[in-house]
């Protein structure tokens, strides 16, 4: 087989770069097997990659067994619960292409002939994976595993319940010392926060595109399974290399639309949006919006995770996790199953023998919990490039919804309005100015979403924005409006009090606004000046793209 490592490890020539390798302590036997990065998101800040030391441990002991030799770099990560509701979030979505050019740099300079990428939360995922398709080497994702469900008032809960838990506690729904309980206990160790949030949205979609191997998205971070797969990821690679299967043989329209179906089965984060966008386009088969409410429009909600239901993680994966799901899509007629996969072996071999153990945590197709997908496209006079609703996660009631729009041109604004009791029923609360060059950065709102849920206004209060909601937002929460403000998007030009008029089945959403009173307000526009005008946000701001495309880099 031929080894890209022959660049840096072989000839006459590389006799310098070897004694480089030698003042590691590699031995020539190490030089002499394929290279295999091991991209490790370990850090003290992330309780997601607390424990990926341990993983990234494992995954080098299977490329050890299976004959390679390991080489652990490392990657930045931000926890977007830590950073969420201030400066700190406006970059989380932008560490993304950090992220991405990062992982290429380290691979492209070292000449690594595989990759295993160890990631566990939000933007390292996506951001990992979207290095490996423009490189298309071969690789698979082992991710860090979910949190298990924390304990609060008798009963599991995850973090979107600490989040409602300052909302309830704001309008006196609870005291102190209740909320001091929720702090403690719903985050009880490390991993992925234990809903279906972005993190393990995209572990699970890893698994869906085929770039993972089966149990990557469910199996919980502190049970054994995790440290058994990631010895498998070691291995995996190893066969991958062999027989030289690249990551785009495995990231392709065919499993792409695969992850879509999947996305809409288990009700994945709004947030999957964005990055299957990105990494669509990464891969040469680029996404459109059209192509999520097409496969919404006819593949079934399946799982009810938090936080649109009371189950989480664990549950998904003791009922059997992504190929009891696939079984179940299967029998729809909605999955490729002919494609290849991480484990050199096709989708249909994978899933040969699975089945769903458990009908509370993954609904049969043919009683799910609506005929319709997790995920909805929006668009109308407000959105005219559309935005992104989680259906899944609406009660009912707020799927059609009209009311006054109560505008803000920040996040800060919207949360000081609904903390003080300033939102009402029936509202829709518009804040702007938060997409990927407005904010920039395209913050998560959760502080708004979950205090509004902790008020019990989630049930009759709307948000859109142009920035992003997080996926334990819950409610009718209306993000990625495109085109944003910042760059002359009609979001700019709502005013307080415009009736806005939400209908999701529909796929409309609009301000009961003529053309021409858009035409006289856009006239009279007047552009504000960037929140941040230095550093990294300040270039990324130049550089991204719209929400619509994925805010990939120009």
């Amino acid at each position: 087989m031929s080894l890209r490592s022959a660049n840096v490890t072989q000839g006459v020539e590389r006799a310098p770069n070897r004694s480089l390798f030698y003042a590691m302590g590699y031995t020539k036997e190490e030089l002499d097997r394929p290279l295999i990065g091991v991209v490790s998101a370990h850090s003290e800040i992330v309780p997601g990659h607390f424990h990926l030391d341990k993983i990234t441990e494992a995954v080098k002991a299977g490329i050890r067994m299976a004959g390679g030799t390991p080489i652990m770099v490392p990657s930045i990560g931000v926890c977007d619960g830590i950073a969420m509701g201030h400066i700190g979030m406006k970059y989380s979505l932008a560490s993304r292409e950090l992220i991405a050019d990062s992982v290429e740099t380290m691979t492209m300079a070292h000449q690594f002939d595989g990759l295993v990428l160890v990631p566990n939360c939000d933007k390292i995922v996506p951001g990992m994976v979207m290095a490996a398709v423009r490189m298309n080497i071969p690789t698979v994702v082992c991710s860090g595993g979910p949190m298990m469900a924390g304990s609060y008032d008798g009963q599991e809960v995850s973090l979107s319940k600490m989040f409602e838990a300052v909302g309830a506690y704001k309008a006196g729904i609870i005291d102190e010392a209740k909320l001091d309980e929720c702090e403690k206990g719903a985050c009880p160790g490390c991993g992925s926060c234990a809903g279906m949030y972005t993190a393990n949205s995209m572990n699970c979609l890893c698994e869906a595109l085929g770039i993972a191997l089966p149990g990557n998205g469910t199996i919980p971070a502190v049970h054994n399974g995790r440290m058994q797969l990631a010895k498998h990821a070691g291995m995996a690679i190893m066969e991958l290399v062999r027989r030289d299967i690249k990551a785009r043989d495995i990231i392709n329209e065919k499993s792409i639309r695969n992850a879509l179906a999947c996305d809409m089965a288990l009700g994945c984060s709004s947030n999957s949006v964005l990055h299957l966008l990105a990494i669509s386009n990464e891969a040469g088969c680029p996404l459109s919006l059209e192509m999520f409410n097409e496969m919404s429009a006819k593949v079934p909600n399946l799982c009810h995770l938090a936080p649109a239901g009371d189950t989480h993680m664990h549950d998904l994966n003791n009922a059997g996790g992504i190929p009891a799901v696939q079984t179940e899509l299967v029998k729809g007629g909605f999955l490729d199953t002919s494609v290849i996969t991480a484990t050199g072996k096709t989708l249909a071999e994978n899933i040969q023998g699975a089945y769903n153990k458990n009908t509370n945590a993954i609904r049969p197709i043919a009683q799910p919990y609506s005929a319709t997908g997790g995920i909805q496209i929006l668009w109308g006079n407000i959105a005219p490039d559309g935005c992104v609703v989680k259906r899944s996660a609406v009660a009912p009631e707020m799927l059609c919804h009209t009311g006054p729009a109560r505008v803000f041109n920040s996040e800060e604004q919207a949360i000081q309005a609904i903390y003080n009791g300033k939102i009402v029923a029936g509202d829709v609360v518009v804040i702007r100015y938060e997409g990927p060059v407005g904010g920039p950065g395209m913050r998560e709102m959760l502080n708004p979403t979950s205090a509004l849920a902790g008020m019990k206004l989630d049930k009759t209060v709307a948000l859109i924005t142009d920035g992003r909601f997080s996926g334990a937002s819950r409610g009718a929460s209306i993000g990625h409006v495109a085109p944003e403000a910042a760059s002359g998007g009609p979001i700019g030009l709502i005013a307080e009090g415009d009736l806005i008029e939400i209908n999701i089945p529909e796929a409309k959403i609009n301000a009961k606004l003529t053309e021409e009173e858009f035409a006289k307000r856009k006239a009279a526009y007047i552009k504000p000046e960037p929140n941040i005008k230095t550093g990294w946000l300040s270039r990324y701001a130049r550089l991204v793209s719209g929400a619509n495309t994925g805010a990939v880099m120009k």
